[in-house]
């Protein structure tokens, strides 16, 4: 039998297509279990979109090969599955995994995922090597972005973006029915491009700043299982490589002397190792378990320093010491106690502890200012500690077999070194009720409030940071925070449909703040809908709504409040799609479609009252998809899909904003995402095996 498959003109046949299922070969793996899914296909996109292809590797306009499949292999004791997904892409992945079952397995898995952030993008800056920008040619030097003669001739694209390589090799060993022995090595790799800003004082490059970053991870765990007993032992390692410490750039701005070029530290290299112990105890008596972990970890980071600056001009001492040889010891235990002491009755108590012991010396530094001027200011690096103490109570009563009732206490504390606000106290109560009246019901209610407090705002620590003494900051504030949640479930017991719908509300009130972010509203309103209109017919319907309102003050005088300012945040999704298969017995169908709206509203209100908004942020996202399979064969099947996707949004902070827009800031021309891609597939799917 022969068989012919058109894509988009191209003729691709297949000659010679046999039932593998009758083959008799003792080289074959077929007889023993084996089944594969074969899928090849192309792709056309007509538009190129760097948020489209973010993820998905679409994001240029033209054709695409791609290629998938997944198998399993089952040969006496020995199983083993793979999966291939768009090895034609550049979010492709591979993964194969096999063992026996009850004694040992395997896993090796590889991905790429491609990030693209702009494709609008264009500089001056010349990658004269892996950590250097450099000037074009006969670049003409201004104070300002109007004065630079040479900009337009010498700008060139440059996109946004990076790629993340993870392999992952792993597997676990039963040594007896107790005892079993893992292991995981994890590697990612990231390179790219990403945007970051290089300052002269009084003015600012935005650079496009390649980095290249490598993180080994290492897990292995002995876990024992006993009776009422178990516990695992573990180990894991963090080490991180950064093969560019330096990013270095010259100033396109006139500049003083020596300081025609600068450079800025990167990411260091680190290291983390951490041995931890967990496990569980269960007792006879009140169906009782209690869990335990425990974790002991340092984090150390030793790569060199650059000099204070690089112009030569300047006089400054030199540098206290040649690298900063930081030390973080991290410690967490918790302990968690679940009991049943009534047949209506179940409790829980949890205890956790977290501590970062930031041991890193502390020494004094000269401050040179953008490598243009000796400050003759000394500073101290600050090396942040804190330790965390948290408890939780919790109980579960059963009022009728239909209605039960919890509540819950949490406590938790905070100790910092060298922040404004050195002991912190939050104090969290809640009550839930669930109603079941029957199988197809449930609704479940929940509220409570929650009280942050402070022992006392350090304000002579907040001036010595430069900071107004009445600014509170959010995550250190005084805070009193009211949250109700309302969730509820059905189905139809006439007609095969489930719904349900969730409604959230929480209030923060910062009442001891002057000048900060002062309270906080965020409602949510959620509800979907799945219905089953036959055995072969499906639908769904989703659609969700989010409004966050928050508050603060401001001064610009450095003193009491002489300015306030709303943001008001809106979101609204809606979806829906129908899955329909055996249509005419040989075909399938799904269809998907995305409707998304989002606004910010930002307005400035001056101490007289008058308002002054900004422009609002605007998203819209329309996405369609549909997917039609044609099984020619119990074999050979035709797929085809057809994707739609529109986005469109409004940003002043990006709106006609070029390179020479701001007199004292050279950007890089990024424009807001505006895009109206269609993607059109389709591909070949051969199964084989039994």
């Amino acid at each position: 039998m022969a068989a012919a498959v058109f894509v988009f003109g191209t003729s691709v046949s297949f000659s010679q297509v046999v039932d593998t299922s009758d083959w008799v070969c003792e080289f074959c793996p077929f007889e023993s279990g084996y089944r594969a899914d074969f899928e090849a296909g192309t792709a056309l996109v007509d538009d190129d979109s760097a948020r489209f292809g973010s993820a998905s590797g679409y994001d240029e306009d033209g054709a695409y090969l791609d290629f998938s499949g997944e198998g399993s292999l089952v040969r006496e004791s020995f199983r083993s599955s793979w999966r291939a997904e768009d090895l034609g892409l550049d979010s492709r992945a591979l993964e194969f995994e096999g063992g026996e079952p009850g004694r040992y397995d395997f896993r090796v898995a590889y991905r790429e995922l491609p990030q693209h952030l702009f494709d609008t993008t264009q500089t001056i800056f010349r990658e004269s090597a892996a950590d250097t920008l450099s000037l074009p040619s006969g670049w003409d030097s201004a104070h300002v972005t109007s004065g630079f003669s040479a900009l337009t001739e010498n700008l060139a694209a440059r996109d946004i973006e990076s790629e993340r390589e993870t392999l992952e090799i792993g597997g676990r060993y039963l040594a007896s029915s107790r005892y079993r022995v893992s292991a995981e090595f994890r590697r990612q790799k990231r390179e790219g491009v990403d945007i970051t800003n290089g300052s002269y004082f009084t003015q600012s490059s935005q650079l496009p700043r390649p980095f290249d970053y490598e993180t080994d991870e290492f897990d292995v765990n002995l876990n024992y299982l006993g009776s009422n007993f178990q516990f695992e032992l573990g180990y894991y390692a963090s080490l991180f490589d950064n093969n560019n410490a330096a990013l270095n750039w010259d100033n396109p701005f006139i500049s003083a002397v020596g300081a025609e070029s600068a450079a800025l530290a990167q990411p260091p290299e680190n290291t983390f190792h951490q041995v931890s112990l967990s496990g569980s105890y269960r007792f006879s008596a009140y169906d009782t378990v209690l869990s335990f972990t425990g974790a002991s970890g340092r984090i150390e980071q030793d790569d060199a320093f650059l000099p204070y600056t690089s112009n030569t001009q300047l006089t400054v001492g030199s540098l206290p010491r040649a690298q900063l040889d930081a030390e973080v010891d991290t410690t967490n235990i918790g302990l968690k106690l679940t009991s049943r002491p009534h047949n209506k009755l179940r409790v829980s108590a949890a205890y956790r502890f977290d501590e970062r012991d930031n041991k890193t010396p502390i020494e004094s530094w000269t401050r040179v200012i953008t490598d243009t001027f000796n400050s003759g200011e000394v500073e101290t690096n600050v090396p942040y500690s804190f330790e965390k103490t948290q408890l939780k109570l919790s109980a579960e009563y059963a009022l009728r077999p239909a209605i039960r009732l919890s509540a819950g206490y949490d406590r938790t504390e905070r100790d910092r070194d060298f922040q404004e606000v050195a002991s912190q106290t939050e104090r969290t109560g809640w009550t839930k009720l669930r109603w079941r009246p029957n199988a197809l019901l449930s609704i479940d209610v929940k509220g409570g409030t929650s009280q942050r407090d402070i022992d006392r705002y350090n304000e002579t620590l907040a001036t010595a940071l430069g900071q107004n003494p009445l600014l509170r900051k959010y995550n250190l504030a005084y805070r009193f925070r009211e949250f109700a949640e309302l969730r509820v479930s059905a189905s139809l017991p006439v007609l095969p449909i489930s719904v349900s719908g969730t409604v959230h509300y929480a209030n923060d009130d910062y009442s001891q703040t002057l000048i900060g972010i002062t309270e906080d509203d965020d409602v949510t309103i959620s509800a979907d809908m799945n219905w089953a209109l036959s055995d072969n017919t499906s639908l769904y319907v989703f659609s969700s709504y989010e409004d966050i309102e928050a508050k603060q003050t401001g001064s610009e005088q450095f003193a009491t409040p002489d300015w306030r300012a709303t943001n008001k945040d809106s979101f609204y999704t809606v979806g829906t799609g129908a899955r329909i298969s055996e249509i005419g017995e040989n075909f399938d169908l799904s269809i998907d479609y995305i409707h998304s709206d989002g606004t910010s509203e930002i307005t400035t209100f001056s101490v007289g009252g008058s308002s002054s908004p900004f422009p609002d942020l605007e998203s819209k996202l329309d996405s369609i998809r549909l997917s039609l399979t044609w099984r020619r064969t119990e074999r050979q099947e035709l797929v085809f899909r057809l994707q739609h996707e529109a986005f469109e949004s409004d940003d002043w902070a990006l709106q006609g904003v070029g390179p020479a827009t701001i007199p004292t800031v050279l950007t890089l021309g990024a424009k807001p995402y505006d895009y109206d891609v269609t993607l059109i597939g389709a591909s070949f799917r051969y199964l084989v095996g039994e």
